[in-house]
């Protein structure tokens, strides 16, 4: 854990320094559309309809790798806010083994005095009162709050990561927000559904059988059969 950690702060401003680089292909990508767009309204009227068409095209494909920039920054963002939540929560598994220990020796020592059994009993509870209270601070004030997330554009400021894998037996927030059709919180990479009135918003790769970002708008499962309906 503390070699991770000690690398930390270098995956972290390669992460930030990657998305300053995003932020600024994307002023650089609207610079161009208005450029191109300001070049339209001028000769418009001289076009022909394929030079037109041409025209708007650049325009609709400048406006397409913004979009991608925004997206590509989101995802950065939620995997820095993972990698951070990851050690975090080592840190803590690390924390309670270490607590555990340090009980154990501490209870180890005293069999060996008179009236060792009942000092032993004492502290355990003791300690099972505060190992309890932490937890509370940890989930109730500790913990950030999500915020939802809409299409590509908008994100929130982190998002929590949950994995088996890395939860180490840490108790889980009976506050945290459930997501995707598994009706569980959010881990691992997540897709956000393009339907602005989507009920679930946010979906597990996995659980809409994918392993990349999909080029484009992209609907779940539920709405894409909506929208067959409608059709």
């Amino acid at each position: 854990s503390l070699a991770g950690i000690e690398n930390l702060p270098c995956e972290l401003q390669r992460n930030f320094q990657l998305m300053r680089e995003l932020d600024q292909r994307t002023e650089d990508k609207k610079a161009e559309i208005d450029s191109l767009a300001a070049a339209y309204m001028e000769s418009v009227r001289s076009m022909v309809p394929e030079q037109r068409v041409e025209h708007l095209k650049k325009i609709q494909s400048a406006y397409s790798k913004c979009k991608e920039y925004s997206d590509d920054k989101v995802q950065l963002a939620m995997q820095t806010y993972e990698m951070v939540d990851k050690h975090i929560r080592r840190l803590d598994a690390d924390l309670a083994r270490f607590e555990a220990d340090l009980k154990d020796k501490l209870e180890g020592s005293d069999l060996e005095t008179p009236g060792g059994r009942s000092l032993k009993k004492g502290r355990s509870q003791k300690d099972k009162r505060s190992s309890r209270g932490r937890g509370r601070r940890t989930s109730e004030e500790d913990t950030p709050k999500k915020k939802k997330l809409k299409g590509g554009s908008e994100f929130a400021d982190t998002i929590l990561s949950v994995h088996p894998s890395d939860v180490l037996d840490m108790p889980v927030d009976p506050n945290e927000p459930t997501y995707c059709l598994c009706h569980q919180v959010s881990y691992g990479e997540m897709i956000g559904c393009d339907n602005p009135d989507c009920p679930i918003e946010w979906f597990h790769f996995a659980c809409v059988d994918l392993t990349t970002k999909p080029k484009g708008k992209w609907f779940c499962p539920r709405c894409v059969q909506e929208r067959k309906k409608k059709k």
